[in-house]
């Protein structure tokens, strides 16, 4: 029999967050049978509740001695309705039979036992799920004694994703008549929705009255924290200009907490990439995210048609040059065919080569510079001896002057990443790091390098500068073909780097030797190969959720390279930075 697709549905909301299928099914099978089978409370808010529910289930197994459910049934009844009651203390209970209803509007705290207390100290349940079913049916009154009240008078209609400010209707006083019973919530917001946001048409036609009280509330919350933020800052002052990704703390206390964000992209990718960080402990990267490389000052990279020639273009093409009989000028680079498959991966011969270059450079071509310009930074007055650059296999992929469709075949990279990533923070040690949310096939393009475009002296110099700053993003030197340029000047010998402003790369972490993605130069706007884009490939088929890494080729031995090399904990069997006994004693 096929699976549900709501199944299915819930199962990916929760692999965007890390969260496995098998963890997510026992809680899922509860949620069916505490609401008999309803998913639409299941499925409001992006599965909020499922997620509520998972990371209760979490925090309960990990107390000592205790456990508690995450959902419980309230007095037998299961819950139909997912409205929130205030219980409020006995004397505020006690109002004038004249009172209209009125909106609260107040921050929430965390209190004892489960519960939350307003701003006003009024106690308020923590659950969603503790409602009697029959909450919203006009036919049962609520029995109010006009002088002791025992009866619960506000209802929360509206509230920030996870609870911290909310929007309540007091209706104590309308409880007190006879006549008055509680009405259905779902239909009050319709009757509002169509008087004043249709008939009006103040707002979109695809909002509703529930998500322009959210809003109210999440920007409610968003002003209360900065002010809080800023009062800080004034306090202790700012060692950063540097943005701060956005953090969205999910918690049921303090010291449970995790951080979550479902884009660090900003939107400027095709798709979503989210961040997790479980423990809630790690400061969240401070970093500008750019989908592709921006030169920063003086590096010279000169992009315009004229430097294509005709002879390094195909513009007689048209639609796809996979599909040609004959390879077109694009695949010249490649031994007159192209690099890539119709199914958009590597080809296993070309996969192969450059493999082999990368696991056993000294058996392949290195150039030297006469007067190299890594060398010349560190001392420009008596350089070193160039130590040599591997000549690199490049993609060309086809651009602006071609005549084929950008659906081409050829234009894998330039159409930017398109697997599912997560950012997560490693349980290694080893900081953030990068994992697939879906199994990726061998040779798929996974992203490219992205960061500032930077001149080898401007690396330097701001290498110096922030010497002592323990932040490691580590640079790449776009010296692939610096052998077939002969002297290069400063402007011409560019490098990559990521550190404050960059891509998701950025935070692929080093493995030595046997990591399970690759880097390939591949040249697409400018003919100029002292520039390049550096695009990353799976060499390997990558389950869903295995952690990806790129081997940065660092010389570990290498003490007098400009970049300061990091203690390597890759945990590779190949590491290149596993030191002798009597070595390590001696440091």
């Amino acid at each position: 029999m096929a699976p549900d697709p709501r199944v299915i549905k819930a199962f990916d909301a929760l692999r965007s967050l890390g969260i496995s299928d098998g963890e997510v099914k026992p809680v899922l099978k509860k949620l069916l049978k505490l609401y008999d089978s309803n998913w639409e409370l299941i499925e409001e808010d992006n599965y909020r509740t499922l997620i509520d529910a998972y990371f209760d289930l979490k925090e309960d197994k990990q107390a000592e001695g205790k456990r508690k459910a995450p959902i419980s049934d309230h007095d037998g009844e299961r819950p139909k309705q997912k409205l929130h009651l205030v219980d409020h203390n006995p004397e505020e209970l006690v109002t004038s039979t004249n009172e209209k209803p009125k909106l609260l509007l107040g921050s929430v705290s965390t209190g004892v036992n489960g519960s939350f207390f307003d701003s006003n100290g009024n106690c308020r349940t923590k659950s969603l799920s503790t409602l009697p079913q029959n909450i919203h049916k006009k036919d049962d009154n609520l029995a109010c004694n006009s002088n002791t009240r025992t009866c619960m008078g506000n209802i929360d209609i509206a509230s920030s994703p996870l609870g911290e400010v909310k929007i309540s209707l007091n209706c104590d006083a309308a409880l007190g008549r006879l006549n008055f019973s509680i009405p259905d919530l779902d239909a009050i917001m319709k009757s509002m929705e169509e008087k004043y946001l249709r008939s009006y048409k103040t707002i979109e036609p695809q909002s509703s009255m529930v998500e322009l009280l959210e809003d109210l509330c999440r920007k409610y919350l968003k002003l209360g924290l900065n002010l809080n933020r800023n009062r800080s800052n004034a306090k202790y002052g700012s060692s950063h200009n540097t943005p701060l990704l956005q953090q969205k703390a999910v918690a049921g206390d303090e010291k449970n907490s995790y951080h979550f964000l479902s884009d660090i992209t900003k939107g400027s990718e095709n798709v979503k990439i989210s961040l997790l960080d479980e423990s809630g402990s790690e400061e969240l990267p401070k970093f500008n995210y750019i989908p592709y490389n921006i030169i920063y000052q003086s590096a010279n990279v000169n992009i315009s048609l004229a430097r294509i020639a005709d002879e390094g273009c195909c513009a007689e093409c048209s639609g796809d040059c996979l599909s040609l009989a004959f390879p077109c000028a694009c695949a010249q680079e490649t031994g007159g065919e192209f690099a890539y498959t119709p199914q958009g991966l590597l080809k296993e011969e070309f996969l192969a080569a450059c493999m082999s270059m990368k696991m056993e450079p000294q058996d392949h071509h290195f150039v030297y510079c006469h007067e190299c310009p890594l060398e010349r930074s560190k001392n420009e007055n008596k350089a070193e001896p160039c130590k040599g650059h591997l000549v690199r296999k490049f993609i060309k992929e086809c651009w602006r002057k071609c005549g084929c469709a950008m659906r081409c075949g050829n234009r894998v990279v330039q159409r930017g990443l398109r697997c599912k990533l997560q950012v997560f923070l490693t349980r290694e040690g080893k900081g953030w790091g990068v994992r697939a949310l879906e199994d990726l096939p061998k040779g798929c393009f996974v992203c490219e390098y992205a960061g500032e475009i930077l001149t080898n002296t401007e690396l330097y110099e701001r290498t110096l500068q922030n010497s002592g700053n323990d932040r490691h993003t580590y640079p790449v030197t776009l010296d692939a073909d610096w052998g077939s340029e002969g002297v290069l000047e400063d402007e011409d010998a560019l490098c990559l780097d990521a550190t404050y402003n960059g891509n998701v790369a950025r935070f692929i972490n080093h493995r030595c030797s046997d990591a399970n993605l690759i880097d390939f130069p591949v040249e697409v706007e400018t003919p100029d190969r002292h520039y390049y884009h550096l695009a990353l490939f799976t060499n390997r088929k990558v389950k869903a959720y295995e952690e990806l890494t790129w081997d940065y080729g660092i010389d570990f031995d290498d003490h007098d390279h400009p970049i300061k090399a990091f203690q390597c904990c890759c945990g590779s069997a190949f590491c290149r930075d596993k030191k002798p006994k009597g070595q390590l004693d001696s440091l």
